[in-house]
């Protein structure tokens, strides 16, 4: 008893607040409906007390929404993990490579950044994600990943059980002409009739939890080949951005240097076992990393440094070359824009071609920024910021400031 008081605790109870989000209803209602339907259409189609082939397909269908519901609710109330409020690294002369969190009152750690929807300084954050409305990060990684694989594999497996539950019940009452087909419909004709009658309700259901099925592991499966991709390279959306920053501050400058990505081990085992680990728990304590020969504990802090003084690269200008409608999922735009918008609460701003944005960060598809209201390119005019997709707007070329920099200062810098 104990035990169960000391794991049932206020704050955790206070966790339970997350499930009152749009997200996880939505999330939840798709698992509970595709879930629902293929159990019972598994009883029409393949009835399990009566073949060791039905047994083991109802209890693999058992099996994947136990699995995927384990891991969507460790990704959402094991959290990512914060940074302690108040922390500093213990030799005080490391606090010069790092950014202080003034709401957060500490210094942020290698790879951690303030989610504005948390309150907090997450570690080794990701994203902040709606549908399990919270941040993806250190210790929630491989679960949240887990779920991209595993809702997918059982939507396909749901879709499957959908799609033969249909026909063999149809089989019987409708023709389309073809007799030449042979197929062995005997778990079909059973006697007796099954308990659940298969109606035009029924058929309806099954068309709707199929639609959803095949949606969910076509959208889903995107985003789980999104996150094995920077998983393998040992690197988080935002540090993508960050690393495409530095390159680009190198090249403008002209520096005679070559940014290295400090957390990427050289293998692709080695970073995905960074991640996923037979106990469940990710390698380190969220707040100091290993890294690859030739480069420092802090070189992304520092290369983060560097961008905050060089109002350049801190916000790339671009201008609108093409209209954008807001859209959260344009079709317009393009298959990989449709299937990668950004997952986050986060808006989407309308855009109009002649128009210019300050891009602050961004995936291959989006980009993430401020849209000026103005003809001024001056920091603090109004603004409306938000996601908008890459393929509508070019890069602008520098402005006056930039252009009357010196070849000089650029080496220096």
């Amino acid at each position: 008893m104990n035990s169960l008081c000391s794991i049932i605790k206020f704050e955790n109870l206070q966790e339970l607040k997350r499930l009152c989000h749009w997200g996880p209803i939505i999330a939840l209602g798709v698992i509970a409906i595709c879930s629902t339907m293929a159990m019972i259409d598994s009883v029409l189609w393949y009835w399990p007390l009566h073949t060791t082939g039905g047994s083991v397909n109802f209890i693999m269908l058992i099996n994947w929404t136990v699995m995927i519901l384990y891991n969507y609710f460790n990704a959402m109330f094991v959290g990512p993990g914060f940074v302690p409020l108040g922390w500093k690294p213990e030799n005080s002369q490391d606090s010069m490579y790092l950014q202080y969190c003034k709401v957060c009152q500490a210094y942020k750690a290698p790879r951690s950044h303030h989610c504005r929807k948390c309150n907090r300084c997450v570690m080794k954050m990701d994203h902040h994600c709606p549908w399990i409305n919270n941040c993806c990060g250190y210790q929630n990684h491989a679960s949240f990943t887990l779920f991209l694989l595993l809702a997918p594999l059982g939507c396909i497996h749901a879709a499957f059980i959908f799609v033969m539950t249909m026909y063999t019940q149809l089989y019987n009452r409708l023709s389309f002409g073809w007799n030449t087909v042979k197929i062995d419909m005997s778990a079909a004709r059973r006697d007796p009739l099954p308990i659940v009658p298969f109606g035009l309700a029924a058929f309806a259901a099954t068309l709707f939890a199929l639609g959803l099925a095949l949606g969910t592991t076509i959208a889903v499966g995107m985003l789980f080949f999104i996150q094995m991709k920077i998983i393998l390279r040992n690197k988080t959306s935002i540090e993508s951005w960050i690393e495409e920053k530095a390159k680009d501050r190198i090249q403008y400058y002209q520096l005679d240097e070559v940014f290295l990505f400090p957390y990427d081990m050289g293998s692709r085992w080695k970073n995905f076992k960074q991640v996923f680990t037979w106990s469940g728990v990710p390698e380190g304590d969220g707040l100091e990393w290993p890294i690859r020969e030739g480069c420092h504990q802090y070189s992304l802090t520092i290369e983060q440094l560097k961008q905050k003084a060089d109002k350049r690269v801190r916000s790339v200008r671009y201008k609108v070359i093409e209209d954008y409608s807001g859209a959260c999922c344009p079709l317009n735009r393009g298959i990989k824009t449709f299937f990668t918008s950004p997952c986050t609460e986060e808006p989407r701003i309308q855009l109009h071609k002649g128009e210019f944005i300050l891009a602050t960060r961004g995936l291959r598809y989006w980009l993430y920024g401020d849209k000026i209201l103005d003809d001024s390119f001056i920091e603090g005019v109004s603004r409306i910021r938000g996601w908008f997709p890459r393929n509508c707007v070019e890069k602008c070329p520098c402005d006056t400031e930039t252009d009357s920099t010196s070849e000089g200062e650029k080496k220096n810098r």
